[in-house]
């Protein structure tokens, strides 16, 4: 049995790791540094540092929007980043910074978020920016405020 079908026998459970990578440098992308990303059908965790180590999370509901960059030396060495935009106080903008498969990280974090989403039952909305409109005409503003 191959790692990917390994992996993919164990997506039902909410703890089971899908994508376990760290963050390399740019240069030949050796994974030289003490930034490690967790991905699993529930959250994504990002644990930085070495002395003193940082671990944040956020629920795939949160995530909004991914978007994935690579420069060309991140091409060349087979690496890209990806940003995630959270709903998240602590980190609206989550980025995993030069990992390796990052289309396929970008894939899975896209529709697990929507699949997380439609399971909580949750709805993202925009605010456009719409207030003050008179929508019946009557010379008074519709808002609520």
């Amino acid at each position: 049995m191959t790692e990917e079908q390994n992996v993919m026998g164990t997506i039902d459970d909410e703890n089971a790791v899908i994508f376990e990578e760290r963050k390399r440098i740019l240069f030949f992308g050796l994974p030289w540094t003490f930034t490690k990303y967790t991905v699993t059908p529930s959250l994504l965790t990002s644990k930085r540092g070495f002395f003193n180590q940082i671990e944040d999370d956020c629920y795939m509901y949160k995530i909004q929007d991914v978007k994935l960059t690579s420069s060309l030396l991140e091409r060349m060495f087979g690496l890209g980043t990806v940003v995630c935009y959270t709903g998240d106080i602590t980190h609206p903008e989550l980025s995993l910074v030069h990992v390796k498969h990052p289309k396929e990280i970008k894939a899975y974090l896209l529709k697990e978020s929507e699949m997380a989403r439609l399971k909580r039952r949750t709805l993202n909305t925009v605010d456009i920016g719409a207030k003050g409109l008179d929508l019946d005409g009557d010379g008074i503003s519709d808002s609520l405020q």
